[in-house]
């Protein structure tokens, strides 16, 4: 129980740390954008080819590189 109420509050000290250093991004001027893309727009388009075709997910997942769940978001 202690522990999950310490784990909490180390996770909320955590955003509040990343909302500070978006908020002083932002009035820096530099863009935050967030994480960069695992595929770009060629590899996207060859992965959704092969999920098409009937390619097992779970090696199509790794031979590019990315998670299952990764996978699956890009074939959505």
């Amino acid at each position: 129980m202690i522990a999950c109420l310490r784990q909490s509050g180390i996770r909320s000290l955590i955003r509040e740390r990343q909302r500070e250093g978006i908020a002083l991004a932002k009035a820096k001027g530099t863009v935050y954008k967030g994480r960069k893309p695992a595929l770009n727009a060629e590899r996207i388009a060859q992965l959704r080819e092969q999920a098409a075709a009937g390619a097992n997910r779970t090696k199509l997942a790794k031979e590019f590189g990315i998670s299952r769940e990764t996978l699956y978001q890009y074939i959505r």
